[in-house]
């Protein structure tokens, strides 16, 4: 499922992700450094696509990875809807200036 494994444990890395990606859903932009993102797109993109299916199954699929009920409804219905007519390329990344106390790269990361 996830490629990077970035200095943490499995279940550190999972419950990691699945904040970034529901803080996406939720805010449609989110701030954070340049690797996490890269790794939070691909899971956003499934998600993405699971809920353009729309069946019970992809909503059960995709409560695995969003973590709070408001936001998977959100996803549902006006996310999905949003996307209904593209193939993929939900997400966009916009490298910023590097964090001031370790110089990370940093960029936002926003639904298109």
């Amino acid at each position: 499922m996830l490629k990077r494994k970035i200095g943490r444990t499995s279940a550190h890395r999972k419950a990691m992700f699945r904040a970034l990606v529901t803080a996406l859903i939720a805010n449609e932009k989110i701030i954070t450094t340049e690797v996490k993102a890269k790794e939070a797109r691909s899971l956003a993109e499934k998600v993405i696509t699971l809920a353009k299916r729309g069946d019970l199954h992809s909503r059960r699929l995709a409560a695995e990875v969003i973590t709070e009920p408001e936001v998977l409804q959100k996803l549902f219905e006006t996310t999905a809807s949003r996307y209904a007519d593209r193939n993929g390329g939900y997400t966009r990344i916009l490298k910023i200036e590097p964090r001031r106390g370790d110089a990370a790269p940093m960029v936002i990361l926003e639904l298109v």
